[in-house]
């Protein structure tokens, strides 16, 4: 049996917040991603677009995110968790 996670939560949310892994869509080349992350471990044959930011390691939501997706994040945040 294989196991694949569909979704994830996205850190520092808690339940917060969900997201849909983009490998386990029909068609995930509709969705490219907005940054590279994590490129110092990856592999000399993979071939990163100019195009497309890449870091190292993560980065600050700050300097790549767009001020709408801060606001929401910043909202995400400061709500209190559903019981």
């Amino acid at each position: 049996m294989c196991r694949i996670a569909l979704w994830s939560h996205y850190a520092g949310s808690g339940d917060a917040v969900r997201f849909v892994r983009v490998g386990t869509l029909d068609e995930p080349d509709r969705l490219p991603p907005d940054i590279h992350i994590f490129t110092s471990s990856k592999q000399p044959w993979v071939v990163l677009p100019p195009q497309t930011p890449a870091v190292s390691e993560f980065y600050r939501l700050a300097d790549h995110w767009p001020k709408e997706s801060l606001a929401r994040w910043a909202a995400v945040r400061a709500a209190k968790p559903v019981s």
